[in-house]
């Protein structure tokens, strides 16, 4: 996909810059054609020799020097996508604020092609709220940023900051430039998981929801090219984060105040979380000491999110679960309608290999124009490529 593609490469200062060697060797054994422009500060930690060697194509830094001129503009216009990737926390910053003291910046502010970044800094720099504002200002630029990862990072702390692996970058551009998929440059969001509901510092209202289900949701909906954020209550499930957003929630007011602000932004809503339908109408400060035979809990209906959703909808597609014991079709289609879902997602607890916790799944789903569209029990990675491929065939196709 990325062959005779042209990848302009932008290296800044940061310990992740070695990273950048083997970015371009994955680029160009990929077919790409690849130009590289470091950063003053980047020289710090790879080496012009090294890239240019592996890109086959001068490396450039100075906007000129004694003997030439670098184009700042004509790289901006040859190349098919600009990827700054480490961009450092300083780099960001003069980003978002459109300072131009390097050649870098310059050919960033001159780029007709699109820009995709992928920062890497220390955690605490990460999640300090100037970075935080500088990404959101990037990204109302209309720049794409591919999203940090978790692990050990320079200062010996483990945590977010961690610029993406080159395998994942070289992916994230095929996915969101390069790729015929059909929900390329869709962006949505999946909930999964349980909500737990506080009753004191010790104990909760939960359920028995693992969120597997939620999670190969997501993974297959990126697997079609869309940008997924994953919203995911408690749950111990482990999986790959990369390429996917991930937002980790507890309660049931916590995961409907996340979705309402990312409804406004989304194409596809999956809404896959077994979500609590009440929660206590206090939480106690201190542990509830056992003094009686008998505890007594008073509670309240949370927010419905997926009716709420549907009542916002406008473009969106809304897909909804219902987990049933009885009734199961009626109760699917009761919801679809008074939800204003697109589709629901139907599983029953009767059904032999259904229900939480486990690795397969038997669905019917059911769309608002009245089809209904039955599969067998199969694996939930297999489940969530039916689910995607059912909306990408009724909404996209």
């Amino acid at each position: 996909m990325l062959k005779d593609k042209k990848i302009l490469l932008g290296v800044t200062g940061s310990i992740a810059a070695y990273k950048s060697i083997y970015l371009v060797r994955l680029l160009v054994k990929a077919g790409a054609e690849v130009k590289v422009i470091l950063t003053p500060a980047a020289k710090d930690f790879v080496t012009p020799l090294t890239l240019s060697t592996l890109s086959k194509n001068p490396v450039l830094s100075e906007l000129f020097d004694e003997e030439s001129w670098a184009n700042h503009v004509e790289l901006g216009r040859w190349a098919d996508v600009m990827l700054i990737a480490p961009l450092s926390c300083n780099t960001l910053a003069k980003m978002a604020h459109g300072l131009c003291d390097n050649l870098l910046l310059a050919t960033c502010l001159s780029a007709t092609c699109p820009v995709v970044v992928a920062p890497a800094m220390d955690e605490d720099m990460w999640h300090h709220p100037s970075t935080k504002k500088n990404l959101k200002m990037l990204e109302d630029y209309g720049n794409k940023i591919i999203p940090v990862e978790k692990g050990e990072l320079a200062s010996g702390l483990y945590g977010d900051g961690r610029m993406a692996e080159p395998e994942s970058i070289v992916q994230f551009l095929q996915n969101n430039f390069f790729s015929k998929k059909k929900l390329t440059g869709k962006k949505a969001f999946v909930t999964a998981g349980p909500t737990y509901e506080a009753i004191d510092p010790v104990r909760f209202i939960g359920n028995h929801s693992s969120g597997k289900m939620g999670i190969a949701i997501a993974e297959a909906l990126h697997q079609e090219g869309a940008q997924v954020t994953l919203i995911l209550g408690p749950s111990q499930i482990p999986f790959s984060t990369n390429g996917l957003q991930v937002i980790r929630i507890n309660s049931a007011a916590e995961m409907y105040k996340v979705c309402v602000d990312k409804f406004k932004t989304s194409d596809i809503a999956v809404m896959a979380a077994a979500v609590a339908d009440y929660t206590p109408v206090k939480m106690q400060e201190q542990k509830i000491k056992k003094t009686g035979d008998r505890l007594t809990l008073e509670l309240k209906k949370t927010e419905d999110i997926l009716k709420t959703l549907g009542e916002m909808k406008k473009e969106q597609v809304l897909v909804g679960f219902a987990l049933e014991t009885t009734n199961e079709r009626d109760y699917a289609l009761d919801k679809l309608s008074k939800k204003n879902a697109d589709m629901i997602v139907l599983n029953s607890l009767n059904d032999e290999g259904a229900g939480f916790g486990k690795d397969t799944n038997k669905i019917t789903i059911f769309d608002k124009s009245g089809q209904e569209f039955t599969f067998g029990t199969k694996s939930k990675q297999e489940v969530a490529k039916d689910i995607v491929d059912t909306i990408i065939r009724l909404y996209y196709d």
